[in-house]
């Protein structure tokens, strides 16, 4: 009854910008915090960058001065902007939402189903 959808993501150039965004809906309340990750082939999920409920922001040292992010709770909504694109960023990017349910009033982590990031010459 929880969704995250995800849009954004697309092919770059290295040295371009993506604006990502990640909208919640469904019986989602109280949300603690709303972020980012990516998985890479060969690599392990990673966390990119983190937003909490009072505007506390965790970055990635490998995004840090090239990452922003931004949400509007009231929205539900987390935004990430990518700017100065390494190949190296190329992966699936996936949106997290932590908080509540309607349902059962139980906190749990939401994921959505990824936007392919590519940045290639």
């Amino acid at each position: 009854q929880v969704q995250l959808v995800e849009s954004g993501g697309g092919l770059v150039q290295p040295g371009g910008s993506l604006r990502l965004s990640c909208a919640a809906s469904g019986s989602i309340f109280s949300i603690n915090t709303m972020g980012w990750y990516r998985q890479a082939p060969g690599k392990q999920r990673e966390l990119v960058a983190t937003i909490s409920s009072d505007a506390r922001v965790n970055y990635a040292d490998s995004v840090k001065g090239r990452f922003a992010i931004s949400s509007d709770h009231a929205k539900k909504t987390v935004y990430l902007q990518m700017n100065s694109l390494k190949p190296e960023d190329t992966a699936v990017y996936v949106c997290n939402v932590n908080g509540a349910s309607s349902g059962d009033y139980v906190r749990r982590d939401y994921w959505g189903q990824g936007t392919q990031v590519t940045v290639s010459s």
